[in-house]
């Protein structure tokens, strides 16, 4: 039995990162969610393109995790197009096994529009239709951890084997990072994943909806008005994060780890003590990739034994690197680096 570190299952993308400058956000204060305007039958000019082949969330965190020295695999689909050889190379130059990343034949590799402006993004994705196979059989493979995130299954038969297979190896511990298919077949039908979950992976507004509205956080304004402490918006935020993490932990998650954008991080462990860390004071170019990188980082710290505490700065070392450069590969790190960042500015996280 060939025996892997962690394998990591889900969709893959070659990004266009479109840099653009003649845009402008649009935002409510009433809802967080700003809209990026262009004029409308006009011709916009962009600074610059680059192209980055193997991208996705499962292959972001498949590639951040070899750099940290783990023994990786890949289970995805590409087509048998030039973004498909590329993908291809890339993962093998990285020293992830490509051995069952699954060529189509006349099915193009999946392509997203990244429009770039200010220090985020705007993606375009299109998921092509291809057969999800479940390549592994009970006997021939297998890991430490499984990572499951973002993959298109239409008919749901991919998750039913993922199951399967876990069941049939409850060595194997599953981190869980759910993306948009995943969250829109909500939390019944992925109970049973759910319930397997040895630690999730989501932001603020993944993890709100994988709970239920009834769960979403207020503004920032509501924040304010609704605390009472010198520090309101940081302590309500915490009070919130808190009670959305329980009610993910309830699900089955033994660790729930919910990243907050500039607002750090939260780890609620399987003590159920929650611990914060901060987001490092990095100069964003562009965003794309963050999370991907400090779940590479944490899920890396925990193979290799470190507690929560150090395992959520090892996320957060890794994540400030990857923003500040084009692409969610560019900037991860090695396990060197991102112990010797840690020992030299003294980081760690804290018990809240």
């Amino acid at each position: 039995m060939t025996k892997f570190d962690l394998i990591s299952v889900g969709d893959n993308a070659t990004d266009a990162f479109i840099k653009l400058s003649e845009a402008e956000l649009n935002c409510d204060i009433n809802r967080p969610e700003c809209k990026i305007c262009m004029r409308f039958a006009a011709k916009i000019p962009y600074e610059s393109v680059t192209e980055v082949p193997a991208g996705g969330n499962s292959s972001n965190v498949v590639l951040g995790s070899a750099k940290l020295g783990l023994k990786t695999a890949y289970i995805s689909n590409i087509g048998d197009d030039d973004n498909g050889k590329k993908t291809l190379a890339k993962l093998t130059v990285a020293g992830v096994d490509p051995t069952w990343v699954k060529q189509n034949t006349g099915v193009p590799t999946n392509y997203n529009y990244v429009l770039w402006y200010a220090d985020d993004r705007t993606i375009l994705v299109k998921h092509e239709n291809y057969s999800n196979e479940w390549p592994l059989d009970n006997d021939q493979m297998s890991a430490d951890w499984l990572y499951l995130s973002s993959v298109s299954d239409h008919d749901f038969s991919l998750h039913e084997k993922i199951s399967a297979w876990l069941i049939a190896h409850p060595e194997v511990r599953l981190a869980f990072s759910p993306g948009t298919w995943q969250l829109k077949k909500g939390k019944e039908k992925l109970k049973d994943i759910y319930a397997r979950t040895e630690i999730f992976f989501g932001n603020k507004q993944e993890a709100e909806k994988v709970v239920g509205e009834e769960f979403r956080s207020p503004t920032s304004g509501e924040l304010v008005r609704n605390a009472t402490s010198s520090e309101p918006e940081v302590v309500f935020r915490t009070s919130e994060l808190k009670k959305l993490a329980e009610a993910v932990k309830s699900l089955g998650p033994k660790i729930v780890v919910i990243t907050d954008g500039e607002n750090g991080a939260y780890c609620l462990d399987n003590e159920n003590k929650l611990w914060f860390m901060p987001t490092l004071n990095a100069q964003a170019l562009e965003r794309t990739g963050a999370g991907d990188g400090f779940a590479s980082a944490f899920l890396s710290a925990i193979f290799y034994e470190q507690p929560t505490e150090i395992a959520l700065a090892w996320g957060a070392v890794n994540a400030s690197s990857v923003v500040a450069q084009i692409g969610p590969h560019a900037g991860q790190l090695t396990r060197e680096e991102i112990e010797t960042k840690i020992k030299s500015d003294s980081l760690i996280a804290q018990k809240v």
